[in-house]
Order: structure tokens, then sequence, then C-alpha cells
């Protein structure tokens, strides 16, 4: 097992993990890359790394845990930025790459951050980041965004990427925008902005929009609404008409950290083939308490939701009622499925990995 770090422990930015035993514990633990990040997938015999400003590559060959080759720059030029610079990957077995390059603001006010401060109309982040971009997968030394293809645009920011194959398709979980009160305490209650705006999941094709930082999503009105910044008031639709809709809304600030489709046979057929959503956990509810700390299931019927969600696994907060995210014990962040169909979910608190394991009355 490989995870990222978004932090450099020991000098490195990724951690290797073995189990040489058999009981699901790693005796084994070791440390390479010379950079931090948060994307890491395995393809094609190679582990692919998303760094703040690049895509590296390390080639695995059979039975090594730490690579030994020297690391491939696959895609660099990414620019250095604050906030919102996880580079979140994931591949559609066609050959391509897909890369989140993140909006380095909340909502591209022309004074970040800054209470009634307008939206940059066009916003300029949208050139070259807000949006998901395509690359070949086995090039090397391509270079952002000249060599990539814009995919899709309109997206403030995704660490849950992932392409599911049963659908042919890619999803994204976004993570909304933050203090609707606290820019615009006139429209926006206290507990308004706690809720709002929704967490969006979306089905994405190459060339939609969705909006971001003119629109976002109302889950309580069931309805795409004109942002503050740009002359809206809660309620007014204005231009957002013309961009795409999520397929899924869960309340606000829950923020999706990874979605994994599960493909394997371990689990009850309850819980197969639909969307496993790790949530962070919010920062931003108050006054309300804060949310997510959970991992959710999201049946699933071909390319789109089939129900409401559930969860799947719960209580890493360790506590019914939190006043900040401080005070949480764990915090999820990242899923995997083993080669057994159990379920992986990473902490970014304590930095804990547990395995979740279904036995059934035959086992």
């Amino acid at each position: 097992m490989y995870a990222a770090l978004d932090n450099m422990t020991k000098g490195s930015g990724v951690v290797a993990l073995r189990d040489t035993t058999g009981d699901y514990t790693a005796d084994r633990v070791e440390y390479f890359s010379t950079a931090a990040g948060s994307g890491l997938r395995l393809h094609n015999g190679y582990l692919y790394f998303g760094t703040h400003t690049a895509v590296w590559r390390y080639r695995r060959r059979s039975g090594e845990l730490v690579p030994s080759g020297e690391k491939e720059i696959v895609v660099s030029g990414f620019a250095e930025q604050a906030t919102h610079d996880a580079k979140s990957i994931t591949f559609d077995g066609k050959g391509h790459l897909y890369v989140n390059v993140g909006a380095p603001s909340n909502a591209c006010m022309e004074e970040t951050r800054t209470k009634g401060s307008p939206g940059q109309d066009p916003c300029p982040q949208l050139k070259t980041r807000a949006g998901i971009w395509r690359f070949e997968a086995d090039a090397l030394q391509q270079v952002h965004p000249e060599d990539g293809t814009r995919y899709a645009t309109g997206i403030r920011n995704v660490n849950a990427l992932r392409w599911h194959d049963g659908a042919s398709n890619l999803y994204a979980v976004q993570h909304g925008r933050d203090q609707l009160h606290t820019f615009f305490p006139e429209l926006y209650t206290q507990k308004e902005s706690a809720q709002l705006p929704a967490e969006e999941v979306f089905k994405v094709d190459q060339g939609d929009n969705f909006g971001w930082p003119y629109c976002y999503y109302d889950w309580m009105q069931d309805e795409k609404v004109l942002m503050p910044e740009y002359g809206g008031d809660g309620q007014m639709v204005g231009r957002c008409d013309q961009f795409e809709e999520p397929v899924q809304a869960f309340p606000g600030h829950w923020a999706p950290n990874d979605v994994l489709f599960y493909t394997g046979t371990r689990f009850p057929e309850q819980y197969r083939g639909g969307a496993y959503i790790a949530w962070h956990g919010s920062w931003n509810r108050a006054p309300l308490p804060q949310q997510g700390y959970k991992v959710t299931y999201s049946p699933f019927d071909g390319a789109r939701p089939a129900g409401d969600y559930k969860v799947f696994a719960g209580d890493f907060a360790g506590a019914d009622t939190l006043a900040g995210p401080g005070e949480a014990e764990y915090r999820p962040t990242g899923l995997a499925v083993g080669p057994e169909g159990s379920l992986y979910v990473s902490d970014d608190t304590q930095g804990r990995i547990w395995r979740i394991a279904y036995v059934g009355a035959n086992d």
C-alpha cells in the first residue's frame, strides 16, 4: 500500500507499507519521494504521484516496495498557490491522465476574501485553473497548460476525482465555496451560510462547465443560483441555467476528499457498484455543529446515483458535537480497495489507515 503525504515526513512525500505476515498490519514502512503531494495512483506498472506543482511517476518492478528507479516527470508547469494546490489524479484506461487544477481562491473576488468585494468577470483563473485537465498517461515532459486539454471547467477544487470503469465516465466531488454570511451578511444568516452551498457530485464529460465562480448549488432549493459576488441574492438563477447540474448533492462544508467506485464482490450486494466518499469534515459551519468526518455510500445504476446516500462508516470524530475540526479525533481523507475486497480508509489527523472487511455467515 502507498500513501501520499501532504506534508513531508522523514524528508519524503510518499510512505510505502507492506504486510508480510498476513495479519493486515503493516510491518514494513518505508519513505521515499523528494516532494509532498496528495495525488497517488498505480497505473500500468508505475506509481504516479501528484505533487503540488507536477505529476511524477516511478517504475515499480516485481517485488519492490520502494521503487528503485528515478522519478520521471509526466506533467510540470502547475503554478504554485497557497490554497487548493492538490493535484488529484485518475486514469480512464484509454491512455489518458486526468488532473485536478484547483482555483487559488474562494470565489474569484477582486479583493480576495474581503467583505462585499465583487467577483472578477470574467474570472481569469478559469484559463489555467479551476478545472480538470487531460494529458497523455504515458508521455513524459508534458507542460501545463499547453500540452493538455481542458476537459472540464467551472470547478472550484476537487480532491475526490475518479474514473468509473463501469460507467466509462469521470466523476468528481467538489469542495464548495466558503463564508457566505461573513462576506454578505445582509443576504445570508449564519445558519444559511453553515449549510450552503452544497458539496456537489459531478458526472464529468468533456466540455462541461459547472459554473464556478458565478454560481453555486443550493441543495435545499434543488437549484443552481447566482453567487452574491456576481449579483445574486440567494434566489436569483440568472446565467446559472446554462451550467451543468450535479448528479447528487450533499449538505455544505462536509469536505469531500476522495471518491471510489467499489468493483469488488466481498461486500453485500447493497454495497457494491456505487460510490464511497470520504468526508474530511468542515471548519466553517458555526454556529451549527461541524459535520462530515464519515464515509458515505451512494448506490449507482449505470452512470447516475440510484438513491439517497447512507452513512457507511461514521464516528471518526470521536464526539457527537464538534465546535471545530481541531476537536476531531480522526478525519477521513483517502480510500482504496484491497485485492480481497476490503475497503481501506486513511486519516490525516493521527496518520492511521483502517481496513473495513465484511464477515458474512459463511466466513
